[in-house]
């Protein structure tokens, strides 16, 4: 395994590489091709494509937790992982002015493209910030509903992320999360791997330390909604990738805070 420290540089050498991109067309979480090849396999729409700002789509996520979040007006969501700000523009759209959208990311350069695209938008109700997942920059009981996308994978300390998830929601908030998971174990040479991490595959815990993580945060009435397979043959091939296929799959997963 890499180092806690070795992990987080990696993610963010990694992720502000392809914020200084003009659009991401290569291999990514959830495939190859481009963003809105990528998009569409995943279960974005064209119209949810055409409501964002172009640039904000990277191709980057492993599911559309957007659309089964049942996002009402007015409330308040945040967005753990934002990058270039594709989900929480869409957010923004289903919460309204009345509303607000949150997006935490660790990379200065994600959280400035976010920014950027905000600013050209003209989006009000969003607003992002710089700061890791296991010291959310939000307050307690502030947010209705916490959403990420193909993310906390990527954190170390993931029963640290889930802390913050529930502390930052109002009580009876909900968190719905598209994420990779392991349905059983990989080889060793792939956990040390920093392309595989940075493919959100090294990183990623089996289904049940996932939901276990989420359930010793306090969590409730957690469900898994759907899954989906994961395109190993995306990964690059020093990983050795012929024997992961039945290995990882990316899920979509529900979770509440007691009320």
């Amino acid at each position: 395994m890499l180092e806690e420290r070795e992990i987080k540089r990696a993610v963010r050498d990694g992720y502000s590489r392809i914020a200084k991109q003009s659009s991401c067309c290569s291999s990514s979480c959830c495939g190859t091709g481009s963003a809105v090849e990528i998009s569409r396999r995943i279960g974005y729409t064209d119209e949810d494509m055409l409501s964002a700002p172009q640039e904000s789509n990277l191709g980057l996520g492993c599911g559309n937790p957007v659309a089964i979040a049942s996002l009402k007006r007015g409330e308040y969501v945040l967005d753990m992982g934002s990058g270039a700000g594709f989900d929480c523009f869409l957010a923004a759209r289903e919460v309204g002015p009345e509303g607000m959208v949150i997006g935490v990311d660790m990379t200065s350069e994600m959280v400035e493209r976010a920014r950027e695209n905000a600013r050209k938008g003209g989006y009000r109700n969003v607003d992002f910030r710089q700061g890791e997942l296991e010291n959310l920059p939000v307050a307690d009981n502030y947010v209705d509903v916490v959403i990420s996308n193909c993310v906390i994978n990527l954190v170390p300390d993931k029963r640290r992320a889930f802390r913050e998830a529930f502390r930052v929601l109002k009580p009876g908030g909900r968190m719905i999360v598209s994420d990779v998971v392991l349905k059983k174990e990989i080889p060793e040479t792939v956990r040390r791997s920093r392309e595989a991490y940075i493919g959100c595959l090294a990183g990623a815990v089996t289904v049940e330390e996932y939901i276990d993580a989420m359930r010793s945060a306090g969590f409730e009435d957690i469900s898994i909604l759907g899954e989906s397979p994961f395109p190993v043959e995306c990964l690059p091939a020093s990983i050795g990738n012929a024997d992961l296929s039945e290995s990882v799959c990316s899920m979509r997963i529900s979770a509440r805070k007691p009320a």
